[in-house]
């Protein structure tokens, strides 16, 4: 059990705010694995100071709990604002997490996201007036700094803790390595040994062995599934469990990844609807048979032929005929006999 701020937290793995990814469905499926706690996709502080339905849009969620609100932006006063319109449209939101290290660039162009690494004391002050104006504890992810000139994140961290923020995640590549390359957890080696506050680490964690370094190098409280999560939900479950018992479990078949899929997919298109249900899934269902015999093959034809949902399912059926009972591959990695290059 660790606290972000005073919400207890019972498990080591945070799933991560990925635009685009971590919808209310998605965050609901991904719960059962094993999450202790979740992250939105990141909503914009200004488009809440406005007023804007699409904006208010991505507050919704579901019992995915303790849930998390990320919020975007530049100026305290709004993103104070915005913190309190939320929780007047959602008064059951847990917390708050504040962005400093989004690298994209119409994010960056406004003086949010990582731009703020370069004015630590900005980050502190917007920090002092989120917590002033709402009584949810707020947390920060963060980057290294800009760019290896400017590696700035302990002078962040003492503005942004002195503030009151609850928590710290870092992920450990510089805005201008985005997310490309090996994260450099050496920089932040026994960092929470040096906070008063939980350290959730975050980069390329694509299977257990990633998360077991990245914490041991930082003594984190907690990890961050992010990326590595989507098209394999039992890294979550690997990653707990060995977390809570030491356990290593293996990887899960083609048959499992195929039953878990038809499980997301009728999950986002009731949420979602058919079209805008199939525009996403286009994008998460190829990735349930990376890692696998003859993987690119299938995930080539979901991208370009899958239509509907009939067509998708059909393609997996596929899959799980041919190879069923043949274990994933560590994701991210190609498998052993898989002659298509796979990731």
């Amino acid at each position: 059990m660790w606290r972000i701020g005073d919400l207890e937290i019972d498990g080591g793995v945070v799933l991560g705010p990925m635009s685009g990814f971590t919808f209310a469905s998605y965050r609901d499926f991904m719960k059962p694995f094993g999450v202790a706690v979740s992250v939105s996709e990141m909503v914009s502080g200004m488009g809440l100071v406005y007023g804007q339905d699409r904006t208010a849009r991505y507050l919704e969620f579901g019992q995915e709990r303790p849930m998390g609100i990320q919020l975007f932006g530049s100026k305290p006063d709004a993103m104070a604002e915005a913190a309190v319109k939320a929780l007047e449209a959602r008064p059951t939101i847990d917390f708050f997490d504040f962005n400093m290290g989004c690298p994209v660039p119409k994010v960056i162009r406004n003086g949010a996201g990582s731009a703020l690494m370069k004015d630590p004391a900005a980050c502190g002050r917007i920090i002092r007036s989120m917590k002033s104006a709402v009584d949810v504890p707020i947390t920060v992810k963060m980057r290294l700094g800009w760019d290896s000139e400017s590696i700035n994140f302990r002078e962040v961290i003492d503005e942004v803790v002195s503030a009151g923020a609850d928590a710290i995640t870092i992920h450990a590549r510089t805005k201008e390595e985005r997310y490309t390359g090996t994260p450099h957890y050496d920089l932040i080696e026994g960092l929470q040994s040096e906070l008063s506050v939980p350290l959730i680490v975050s980069g390329n964690i694509y299977s257990l062995d990633d998360a077991i370094n990245a914490m041991d190098i930082t003594g984190a409280t907690a990890v961050m599934v992010a990326r590595g999560g989507i098209g394999n939900p039992f890294l979550v479950t690997q990653i707990d469990r060995y977390l809570r018992t030491g356990e290593v479990l293996p990887n899960p078949t083609v048959s499992q990844q195929v039953e878990w899929c038809l499980e997301l997919m009728d999950m986002v298109l009731e949420e979602k609807g058919e079209v805008m249900g199939m525009s996403k899934l286009r994008s998460i269902v190829p990735k349930f048979v990376a890692g696998c015999w003859n993987c690119r093959e299938y995930r080539r034809d979901i991208a370009r032929h899958a239509s509907d949902r009939e067509s998708m399912v059909r393609i997996l059926m596929q899959a799980e005929a041919e190879m069923g009972d043949k274990r994933i591959y560590s994701y991210g990695k190609p498998a052993p006999d898989c002659d298509f290059g796979c990731e």
